[in-house]
């Protein structure tokens, strides 16, 4: 998988090395626009990802204009609690880009508009509530983006057909 997550001025270190983890996982290629809330060097960024930092594809950009000049492919989203479609709405292609803002205030009003509703996208959450954690957010879509490629590139280790019916299934199998 080809995805391309875009962290703008991420703050939390151990957020940032658990998307490291991630897309290290997933193949994903991270791309970090500075501001960074803490230095590459961190031993929360480094805890966070573990030992996953070399098998992980991660640029640093001065700005989100970089960014675009970097990736010259692929369909721009933006990730905002203010999004316009929901992630499940869209078919996700393998050289999208997917952008989430700060842990803080995510992305500016400015940045938001450089992508229009359309690809202003949202995370459904209960009421009343701000926002999810930002690794955590970037795994949910991240993840629907690698389901809707058949998961390619996996490992080809998970056990087919396990129903709860198989001997030794739990009722939670299903």
């Amino acid at each position: 998988m080809n995805v391309h997550v875009v962290l703008v001025a991420p703050e939390i270190a151990p957020n940032t090395g658990n998307i490291i983890r991630l897309c290290a996982n997933t193949r994903a290629q991270l791309h970090l626009v500075e501001p960074l809330g803490f230095a590459l060097d961190d031993r929360l960024l480094r805890r966070g990802g573990l030992d996953y930092h070399e098998f992980a594809s991660v640029t640093v950009h001065s700005s989100l204009d970089d960014v675009t000049i970097s990736i010259a492919d692929g369909r721009w989203f933006a990730f905002s609690s203010r999004g316009a479609r929901r992630y499940s709405d869209v078919v996700f292609r393998p050289d999208d880009v997917l952008v989430f803002g700060a842990e803080r205030h995510g992305l500016s009003a400015t940045d938001l508009a450089r992508f229009g509703p359309d690809r202003t996208l949202a995370i459904p959450m209960a009421p009343n509530n701000r926002s999810l954690n930002l690794a955590n957010a970037v795994a949910v879509v991240v993840y629907e983006a690698w389901r809707q490629a058949g998961f390619s590139g996996a490992a080809d280790d998970v056990a087919p057909g396990l129903t709860s019916e198989t001997p030794g299934a739990t009722p939670f199998d299903e």
